[in-house]
């Protein structure tokens, strides 16, 4: 299994990424002194979310240290894709946005020469979240690299990044994976019974890391399909207040679990290294460096609270999305999705809530909580309290202008 093996989809992505390893390789292998860019030193990898960018940046920087271009075996395969390599750096940031110490720190990993690999390579998987004054210190890195450095970028779309950095990047677009692609990967890589791999496959709609989960994880399928039961019960605005608090309260649960094991082994450390709670010990400057660490953590924990609303805004979506299917004839209610055909329902469990839905309202109704629930993700990007986004999203949803 090579390193490009869970890249499902990715045909013409992954025979660029190969074809500039060979590039590197070659001109690595017949310079003595290794120096030089046999290719682009800064990449920019973007696709829609779950579509594998940063798995295409890890594998691409795993190939460029392995000596057969990513044989997935080797050390330097294995380390590189772990985040062990010494000379390659995996950076994802679970805070809002990636500040200019942090982009720093990695400017002077960068300036540095490889330890052991052919290439000093620096991962950014959160691109789109370096702050202004972060850009302009990883742009000038960019723009004076050191020679046998590579960076490698990954955002949602170009649009989300400088355009001084991007217009000095080599673009390499990644498309959404087809649902077969994605299901084959589930029952190839994690064992999972074809039938399931095909709902989670339609159900994560090219979102492989979101397929795996609703495939392995029986609370992750309750979940969505609770979310998918919202647009039934908006009966009033008394119900429209009651759905909204209990998706806030939910996300807030869903992010304290996520962050809690972390929170406490950082607390512990962070303890530790300062010698709180030893006898006689008055570590100076404790109290800041403990009020620093439990400032990061709530902007985990606040990361953590939006992406969770954000997959309950996808889930919605997918439902509305076969409400207007139906309504226009697009989709064909009695299709089979897990076989040949056209167009076809995201939830064929629930077709029946489904044509009863598109019955009661109009396409252009159907349009407008649409609409509505990409100005709820926008709002929320724009740190509109969830509570109130919320609410003004189901009320809309109940009763769209």
């Amino acid at each position: 299994m090579s390193v490009w093996s869970d890249l499902v989809g990715q045909d013409a992505a992954v025979a660029t990424l190969r074809r500039a390893v060979e590039s590197a390789h070659r001109t690595m292998d017949s310079s003595a002194a290794g120096g030089g860019h046999a290719m682009s030193h800064a990449w920019l990898f973007t696709g829609p979310p779950g579509s594998g960018r940063s798995n295409a940046a890890r594998a691409f920087g795993a190939a460029l240290q392995c000596a057969r271009g990513g044989c997935g075996a080797c050390t330097e395969c294995r380390t590189s894709l772990s985040g062990a390599h010494p000379d390659v750096t995996l950076v994802r940031t679970e805070k809002l946005s990636i500040g200019v110490d942090e982009v720093r720190d990695l400017v002077r990993a960068a300036s540095m020469s490889p330890v052991t690999g052919r290439y000093q390579i620096i991962v950014v998987e959160d691109a789109d979240r370096v702050t202004d004054r972060g850009a302009d210190a990883l742009l000038k890195a960019i723009e004076e690299p050191a020679p046998r450095t590579v960076w490698l970028l990954c955002a949602p779309n170009p649009d989300e990044v400088i355009v001084t950095i991007r217009s000095r990047c080599r673009l390499l677009n990644l498309a959404t994976p087809t649902d077969a692609a994605v299901a084959e990967l589930l029952v190839r890589r994690d064992g999972v019974d074809a039938a399931m791999a095909a709902y989670a496959a339609r159900a994560a709609q090219g979102h492989i890391g979101r397929a795996r989960v609703l495939a392995l994880n029986e609370d992750a399928r309750r979940r969505r399909h609770a979310v998918l039961q919202i647009p039934g019960q908006l009966s009033s605005i008394g119900a429209c207040m009651v759905a909204a608090d209990n998706l806030v309260k939910a996300s807030v649960e869903e992010a304290a679990q996520r962050t809690a094991v972390v929170d406490e082994k950082e607390r512990l450390a962070l303890s530790e290294a300062l010698g709180v709670g030893t006898k006689g010990a008055r570590p100076r400057n404790a109290a800041a460096a403990l009020k620093e660490l439990e400032e990061q953590q709530k902007a985990r924990a606040k990361r953590a609270q939006r992406d969770a609303l954000d997959l309950v805004l996808t889930e919605l979506t997918t439902w509305y999305r076969d409400v207007l299917g139906l309504q226009t004839r697009g989709v064909d209610l009695e299709l089979d999705p897990t076989g040949a055909g056209g167009p076809h329902l995201i939830n064929p469990e629930l077709r029946n809530e489904l044509a009863k839905a598109a019955r009661g309202s109009t396409p252009e109704q159907t349009l407008r909580r649409i609409d509505a629930i990409l100005e709820a993700r926008e709002a929320l990007e724009g740190n509109v309290a969830p509570l109130l986004a919320m609410e003004s999203l189901m009320v809309s949803l109940a009763s769209p202008r």
